[in-house]
């Protein structure tokens, strides 16, 4: 299925010496149909509305517009103005208003959301703590943590028992990020009691939900779904303060020149006089830190495994490529195996492409602007869709197929079926995110140790498992049958 731009005369500059072509308002666009009033309210399911929206893209044309009340909001799935936008960040657009306003509320606001001048230091400071270089200390302990998964999927194996897939890499990911970002082993991977990250996953659901809800109402009364986010932000709110409490007394008792972890690097800029970094930019970015790479990461891989369930053609390649790149280990040995893994990197990008996490960015115009000859009001939302360019096969040869091969070696730009410009998961421009290399390493981490020991198939009927947009994009339910291999 191709998702060829069907709006490609306002996508292209004019031929030199040819008139320019006429610039559109919003209201000049292709839109669904609606209803007075509302608009298209009453046909978007929040957890459902990528999946609306990439419909409305093939019917109407890659660039359209939706009407949420009085409100005309831009939908696209045009590269070129999608690149546009998010590389004139935080100038002509920022994120949607809405979502700083809810993280604000709920004390998330942090390197992801908050917008303005606070933006810059926040995002300098967590792009030094996970950039490429940190990463090579930082192996044994991913090792460490990657083999108490392979373990944690052994006793599920020898107990005859399917493994709920997501739970297991929701563990795994907090795991890694409490220890790389905050120098604390919390160790959820064995232990099967109420844990950190099964507060994690109510936050992000209801963060997506109030950022879409047409009315506040939770500020006037709570529902059960909200006194029940209360309970969970209060839970990890405890769990980021004994995080900070363990890290100043650490700090009081072994003084470091430098910060041995982003926390410390948090805490150390927060005491600098005028640093304009308070106790709360330092939880709301622990906070953050902590979503993000729970959600992204885990929901990412348990994609891919779904994938693998169903291919076990491709799953006996991957397994030759484990033994071949590991020999005997278990899990990866040294940082320097994991350059071998690229075709397990491979496979991360090929469930990425197919099944974003992030198949929505919500963008908003600071000013009166102009994509593409489209006229943009200030305060205006721009919805981009970033599914329908990778499924494209005028940027992806054989979109449709999984072929982790695809993303290993050079490649020459949309020369040889491979636009790397059209793959916007982590976003692009200054805001692009600073997480990239480390989900990249825990991902061929995980899937690397998947291969060398286990076969994987479905413990249930693949439809079981839906596409639901919670901030990101996750499955509904995953439950996979492991098998041990020699």
């Amino acid at each position: 299925m191709s998702y060829s731009d069907t709006q490609a005369g306002s996508q292209r500059p004019a031929k030199t010496g040819a008139m320019a072509p006429a610039k559109r308002r919003l209201e000049d666009l292709p839109a669904p149909r609606g209803l007075p009033l509302l608009g298209n309210l009453l046909q978007l399911d929040p957890k459902q509305l990528h999946i609306q929206l990439e419909t409305w893209s093939r019917e109407l044309g890659s660039t359209y517009t939706i009407k949420l009340g009085s409100k005309r909001v831009l939908v696209t799935s045009s590269v070129e103005i999608a690149l546009s936008a998010l590389k004139d960040r935080p100038t002509r657009f920022r994120r949607l208003s809405a979502i700083e306003s809810v993280a604000r509320e709920i004390g998330t606001n942090g390197v992801f959301s908050v917008e303005g001048e606070a933006w810059r230091p926040q995002r300098d400071l967590v792009m030094r703590a996970l950039a490429p270089y940190q990463l090579e200390g930082f192996f044994p302990t991913l090792q460490l943590i990657s083999d108490r998964l392979r373990r944690r999927w052994q006793k599920s194996v020898d107990a005859g028992t399917d493994t709920d897939v997501l739970q297991d890499l929701t563990r795994f990911t907090v795991d890694v990020t409490t220890s790389l970002v905050f120098g604390r082993d919390v160790n959820t991977l064995e232990t099967d009691e109420d844990v950190i990250q099964q507060h994690l996953g109510v936050v992000f659901p209801m963060i997506n939900y109030r950022i879409n809800a047409a009315l506040p109402y939770w500020r006037y009364f709570k529902l059960p779904q909200d006194r029940r986010l209360d309970r969970s932000l209060h839970a990890v709110r405890s769990f980021v303060e004994e995080m900070i409490r363990h890290a100043r007394e650490r700090m009081r008792r072994e003084p470091a020149e430098t910060p041995r972890n982003l926390l410390e690097a948090m805490l150390a800029l927060r005491d600098e006089p005028n640093s304009g970094f308070s106790d709360g930019d330092v939880y709301a970015n622990v906070l953050t830190l902590l979503l993000a790479g729970e959600d992204t990461t885990a929901h990412s891989l348990a994609w891919a495994m779904h994938g693998l369930a169903g291919n076990p053609e491709l799953q006996s390649q991957l397994q030759h490529a484990a033994r071949d790149a590991l020999g005997a280990a278990r899990v990866p040995a040294s940082f320097a195996d994991t350059a071998k893994l690229a075709i397990f990197e491979g496979v991360a990008f090929e469930a990425m492409r197919m099944r974003s996490v992030a198949p929505l960015l919500f963008l908003e115009a600071n000013e009166n602007t102009e994509l593409a000859g489209i006229e943009i009001p200030k305060g205006a939302p721009v919805f981009l869709l970033t599914r329908p360019p990778t499924l494209d096969d005028n940027n992806y040869r054989d979109a449709s197929e999984f072929k982790p091969e695809r993303w290993v070696g050079p490649r020459e730009s949309n020369r040889d079926g491979h636009n790397a410009r059209a793959f916007l998961h982590f976003g692009a421009g200054p805001r692009f995110c600073p997480g990239r290399y480390l989900a990249s390493l825990e991902m061929k981490m995980v899937l690397a140790t998947l291969a060398r020991n286990f076969c994987v198939e479905y413990a249930e009927e693949p439809s079981a498992t839906r596409e639901v947009l919670a901030f990101t994009m996750m499955p509904s339910r995953l439950r996979l049958r492991l098998t041990a291999i020699d």
